[in-house]
Parts: structure tokens; sequence; C-alpha cells
């Protein structure tokens, strides 16, 4: 509203002394002489003076209108959200051409699109919203669906976060290539993202997990290093074939708008970071993932993060709405409680955004477990019959397939 202000003010000025000045000029040399002319004069700057008052009359209202329009914009964005954003929407408006304020803009409309499509297909539940601050600096929305009809738990967080690195954090940066410079030990960052894993009741729909997020640093001669990271990825407990190429070809068609050479590449890194060692398998069929982008410009990425996070509701709700509804066995269940396991093994073991909040100090532990599910299940050196459907599955999950061609 400041530049606004500026603006109405220096017009309300400009015409004030261009009244004046009109009103001065219309007087001839001899009427300015002696006591008419001084009566002629007084009622010119009269004149002036009202002409200028109209003018400030007519800026007041121009900013009284526009900090009317911009509560308007405000109530609006607040209704768009699932709670109001971390830095505050004045903050975010006045910052609103930086990408920080951007992308946590992104995230907070990413939250709210898919918790609103998810409880759309779950109206018996509601999504606990809860808002936490983080006393080292920034804070977040945590959104928790739980032991509803359709979905079992559906966690959708935003975090933005600032601060001091953590040695332990730095060094697991470092491990990936980073060089990282600190100044007296000192790392300044700020992180944000928008992050979800949603767990289903329902053995024949499956698990899904997205993450995007931004990361920026100073190192310490004053230069900022910046990177995007995330993806979309699918864990189902039966193969669907139908679902599988549904679930790619969306993230493709994203992937495909800012270069075809995308969507092989993160596809191939999903499958690869996804993959459980000590068990030799994938933790689901993948989908896409990328870190650490920091080319060709931060523009480009964040418009392919765009994309990409915009793709979630599509590739995902449609598989909801298909199976929510079919019947299934115990002996389904149960497979689904022990592949839950698995994806338990993973999150707690290699997930680097688990190991980075665990690692940060100040960091909701709460919302970093979100992404476990309610129920899981170990057995004892559990093997399922050959050519069964639990066999199927494993078979993918040891050898990724092309879903797209």
């Amino acid at each position: 509203m400041a530049a606004g202000v500026r603006v109405f003010r220096g017009a309300a000025a400009a015409f004030s002394a261009a009244a004046r000045r009109r009103a001065l000029g219309s007087l001839s040399p001899g009427a300015a002489a002696g006591r008419g002319g001084r009566e002629s004069r007084r009622a010119a700057l009269v004149a002036a003076g009202a002409l200028g008052g109209v003018g400030l009359w007519l800026w007041r209202r121009q900013a009284v209108m526009a900090a009317s329009e911009e509560d308007e914009e405000e109530k609006v964005l607040r209704q768009r959200f699932m709670a109001p954003p971390v830095s505050g929407l004045r903050e975010l408006r006045r910052r609103r051409r930086e990408l920080r304020s951007r992308m946590e803009l992104l995230i907070m409309e990413t939250q709210a699109e898919v918790c609103r499509a998810l409880a759309a297909l779950d109206p018996g539940a509601a999504f606990a919203v809860d808002t936490w601050e983080r006393k080292e600096g920034g804070g977040g929305i945590s959104c928790v669906l739980q032991d509803g009809e359709v979905f079992e738990k559906a966690g959708v967080n935003v975090s933005v976060v600032f601060g001091h690195l953590s040695e332990d954090a730095a060094r697991q940066m470092r491990s990936r290539g980073k060089s990282l410079k600190a100044k007296d030990g000192k790392l300044p960052f700020c992180a944000m993202g928008v992050s979800s894993v949603i767990h289903p009741k329902n053995p024949h729909v499956p698990t899904m997990h997205f993450n995007y997020r931004y990361f920026e640093i100073e190192e310490a001669d004053g230069t900022k290093q910046w990177w995007f990271g995330g993806g979309t990825d699918l864990t189902p407990t039966y193969l669907n074939e139908e679902d599988a190429v549904h679930f790619h070809k969306t993230l493709k068609e994203a992937c495909d708008k800012h270069d075809m050479k995308l969507y092989p590449k993160y596809k191939k890194w999903c499958d690869d970071y996804f993959f459980i060692k000590h068990r030799g398998e994938r933790r689901g069929i993948g989908g896409i993932f990328f870190d650490d982008v920091d080319s060709p410009s931060k523009e480009e990425v964040f418009q392919f993060v765009k994309s990409c996070a915009k793709a979630v509701v599509p590739c995902y709700i449609p598989i909801v709405k298909r199976h929510c509804h079919d019947s299934f066995t115990p002996e389904e269940k149960l497979w689904q409680q022990l592949r839950r396991g698995r994806y338990v093994e993973f999150n707690l073991v290699y997930d680097r955004g688990t190991k980075f909040g665990l690692l940060t100090p100040g960091s909701r532990i709460e919302s970093i477990l979100m992404s476990l599910p309610l129920t899981a299940r170990w057995e004892y050196m559990h093997t399922p019959p050959e050519s069964s459907k639990e066999a199927e599955i494993l078979e993918v999950l040891r050898n990724p397939k092309d879903w797209v061609h």
C-alpha cells in the first residue's frame, strides 16, 4: 500500500501546485496592484486552496479504496489457505516479487488444494490444522486427517524455517558435494517446502508421497547458494497397471512442458533414490525425484516445480476415486500392513528430508514423523507364494518398469 500512497500523494501535490499556478497566472499586472489587486489575489488563493482541497480529498479517497482492496485481497488469500502463512500476508505482499515469497505462496496453495481434494473424498473426516513456531526462526502448518473412512492417515505439511544450519546438517549436505564455507562456524539458511504422505485404508488404493522445497544458504563471503528439490511417487500394495500408467503419464506431461529430457532423468533418479538397500527393492513404483537443482535459472526451475506441484491432484485423486470402494480380504489387508513396514524402514533409515529434520535444532518431530502410517506390521521371514498378486508387485519393486512407452 505504501507505494500506492506515494503515487497518490504525488498526484495530489502536483494537482494543487498546478491549480495555484493557473489561479495566480490569471491575474493581470494591473489587477495585481492596489486594493483591488490584493482582493483579487486573495480570491485567487482561496480558489487555489479549494482546488488543492479537492486534490487532497481525491487522494484520501483513493488511499482508502486501495486499502480496502488490499484488505479484500488478504481476506481472499486467507480463505484460500488452510491457515495464515508463516511469513504473514503483509510481508509476502511487500516482497511479492522475491522468489522466496512466491515459493511460500506456492506451497501454501498446494497444501490447500491437496487437503480440499482429499477432504472431498472423505467427508466424514476432518483435517486438524496445527500451526507451530520454531524459536530459532520460522514455523509451519501441519494438516493431518486420521481414521477417516477412506484415509487412515493423510498429512500435508508446510514449513518455512531459517536460522543457522547445524553442523550435522551441513555435513550431510557436504556429503552430496556442496561446498559450504561457514563464517565463525555459522551458515545462515532458509528452507521452505510442502510435503505430504497419504495412507489410505483400502489396500487397493496406493500410498502417495510428494514434496517440493527450496533451500538457500549464505556463505562466509556473502554469496548465496540456492537449489530446489522434490518429487511425487506412488507406493501401491497391489499392482494396477492402468493406475501406474495414469500416474506416470500425468507427471511426464508436467515435466515435458519444460524439457522432454526431465521425466526420464527424474524417473530414474526416483527409482534409484527410493531403494531400500537392505531389502533389495524399491519403496514403490516411483514417479519423479530431483534434488540440488540450481540451473538453468532460478525462475525456470521455479516454474518447473510449480508445474509438478500442480500435477499432484490430477495424478492421484482419480486413482483414489477408482478404488476407494473396492472390496478386499483380511489377507490383502495383512499384505498392506507388511508393505507399510517397508515404507517405515525407508523413511527412518534413508530419507533425506527425515534426516535433515531430525538434525535441525528446534524441528517439530511430530510433523517430521507425520509420514509414518498409523499401523504397520513386521513378520519374520515372510515370503509370498510364487505367481501370487503379492509376488507380482515385488517383481516390479525389484525391477522397475517404463510405464509411459
